[in-house]
């Protein structure tokens, strides 16, 4: 391994896999770990981010579970301090909480929307917002939020397409106040992964999917996490404000 993020300390959210596979969050906490990182891997129920504790220290890297909510200002207040407890600081927060809403507009109801906004949405405001004292004393550091390809084109699914483009908007904004502080804040917006969120959307849609793509071929939680891997380490020192589209050209049609 190149040990890209040797000596750092990081904090994934969404850190578990709902379901068996592979999520976006999870392959990112094990690139973490397997660049060099010791990651906090952090979920609402405790035994996913176990599972994925579990594989990085099979491969004998560093990592904690931590249980949170982290749409709740005092849970992600615990999960920061519990990283610098053991850590002695913080490097890097890796935003992946997200779920999916499949509502167009008319069938979309008030409840769904606020819960949407508040786990897709609110969640990386209240951690960002939490990380940024202890980003601050180490100098500096990186902020990634996983948008969507949907937060950047007409999408029918109303609530999560709004959620994943006011992400790009936070990330904007925060890079813009973030920047003098040394700390850097990007964005990734996925596109048609397939993820244990999406399994239940059946074999033929997967195939659609893969298709739908200008390479053709399936995305997996890997791409997604190589990604991250690059905008948490020094590589990316002059990269802030910006959206990575992992998308296999998707956008391009």
């Amino acid at each position: 391994m190149a040990h890209r993020l040797k000596g750092k300390v990081a904090i994934v959210t969404g850190a578990g896999s709902r379901g068996p596979g592979l999520g976006n969050g999870k392959a990112t906490a094990i690139l973490f770990a397997r660049e060099g990182a010791s990651v906090l891997c952090v979920d609402h129920m405790k035994e996913r981010a176990q599972e994925t504790v579990d594989v990085i220290r099979a491969d004998g890297w560093s990592a904690e579970a931590f249980a949170a909510d982290v749409t709740r200002v005092a849970d992600c207040d615990a999960m920061v301090a519990d990283a610098v407890a053991r850590w002695g600081g913080v490097d890097i927060l890796h935003n992946n909480v997200g779920i999916e809403s499949r509502h167009a507009l008319l069938e979309t109801t008030e409840e769904e929307w606020d819960h949407v906004m508040a786990v897709d949405a609110k969640s990386m405001f209240l951690a960002t917002k939490a990380v940024v004292p202890a980003l601050e004393r180490r100098g500096g550091g990186s902020v990634i939020c996983v948008s969507s390809i949907a937060g950047l084109r007409g999408y029918g699914r109303t609530a999560y397409a709004a959620a994943k483009a006011a992400v790009i908007g936070f990330v904007k904004t925060c890079a813009v106040q973030l920047g003098p502080k040394g700390i850097r804040v990007n964005a990734i917006a996925p596109g048609m992964v397939w993820t244990p969120m999406v399994s239940d959307l059946g074999e033929e849609m997967r195939e659609r999917r893969r298709r739908a793509t200008p390479l053709g071929t399936e995305g997996t939680g890997w791409d997604v996490a190589w990604g991250a891997v690059y905008l948490a380490s020094d590589e990316s020192r002059w990269v802030t404000g910006q959206t990575l589209i992992i998308d296999a050209g998707a956008t391009t049609r």
